[in-house]
């Protein structure tokens, strides 16, 4: 699968807005679930419709993630999940993205199977690459198997788990980015460097791309420093927030952000990059902040606002 050479819109961060925008109840933080009834099965295609639009009118690709960050076994067994119903999620997930995808009057598609950590993905964990791989299999099995055009690990703290993941995309015949997360001083949450964990990746089991997610490009901005691994970075999906991850996890309201500077640091991130490929959103994200970063109207295409009555479909 090639990224380069066309310019990929992605969607924002989808649980954030549910749950703050829409009055969704999650579980778990865990948005797969609503796929069990119409009613949320209906929510997730308006939600990818808006990326579509923004695609669309930006003359770029459209890259939607399955509603997939939680549907792993630890997480599946804590929402009742077992291994057989995982696997039927992880199906549908796919299929209801692909068809958000062929309805959209956009240059080029592509469905991205989302893999999210094992454990908390603001905490470090995940230190054995082999556990990793059979940890993630049956997830990537299943997403592979519904025909994903590639795995997308996503917050990952370490790279030993993206090792994991990696091992665990290559045996299922799938291609393969990895996104790690930082902190605000650039770093991973166990202390290391963006360019250590991607040159690791590199030597032993690399990815097909890379990228951040679940930071603001200000924090991304204090891992560049020059180096030609940044030459790897493809893949962007930073928070509205400057807040740390610590203090996102303490919040009880949605911090979304300064737009403005949302988008002048993404610009400088740009700037750092030229391989950047895929733009979208994390935590604090919706459509409006996605369309404001790739310029689109006046930054409020399909912005998704609090709804009146809450879209409780749980």
């Amino acid at each position: 699968m090639q990224l380069r050479h066309t310019t990929w819109v992605t969607d924002g961060g989808l649980e954030t807005d549910l749950i703050f925008n829409h009055g969704v109840d999650l579980p778990e933080f865990a948005a797969f679930p609503l796929l069990d009834e119409p009613a949320g099965a209906a929510l997730l295609t308006r939600y990818y419709a808006r990326y579509a639009e923004i695609a669309a009118e930006v003359g770029a690709g459209l890259l939607l993630e399955t509603p997939t960050w939680r549907a792993n076994p630890d997480w599946g067994r804590a929402l009742g999940y077992d291994a057989r119903a995982l696997d039927r999620a992880n199906r549908a997930s796919v299929d209801l993205v692909r068809a958000a995808t062929t309805a959209a009057d956009v240059v080029d598609r592509r469905v991205s199977g989302c893999v999210g950590p094992r454990g908390d993905g603001y905490r470090a964990a995940g230190h054995d690459a082999a556990e990793a791989a059979e940890y993630h299999s049956p997830q990537v099995r299943s997403l592979a198997a519904a025909g994903v055009d590639l795995v997308h690990a996503m917050t990952m703290t370490t790279s030993a788990e993206a090792i994991g993941v990696v091992r665990a995309a290559r045996s299922a015949g799938a291609p393969v980015a990895v996104s790690f997360t930082v902190e605000t001083d650039g770093r991973l949450p166990d202390g290391g460097t963006l360019a250590d964990a991607i040159s690791a990746m590199e030597a032993a089991d690399p990815a097909d791309f890379y990228g951040v997610n679940c930071a603001h490009p200000l924090h991304l901005l204090a891992a560049l420093d020059g180096g030609a691994w940044q030459e790897h970075l493809e893949f962007f999906r930073p928070n509205a927030s400057v807040l740390s991850h610590a203090e996102l996890d303490e919040a009880e309201e949605l911090d979304a952000g300064d737009l403005p500077l949302l988008v002048s640091a993404t610009d400088a991130v740009r700037a750092e990059l030229p391989g950047l490929a895929v733009l979208g959103g994390c935590c604090g994200t919706d459509s409006r902040h996605v369309a404001a970063l790739w310029g689109a109207g006046s930054g409020d295409v399909g912005a998704a606002q609090p709804s009146a009555e809450p879209d409780s479909t749980r």
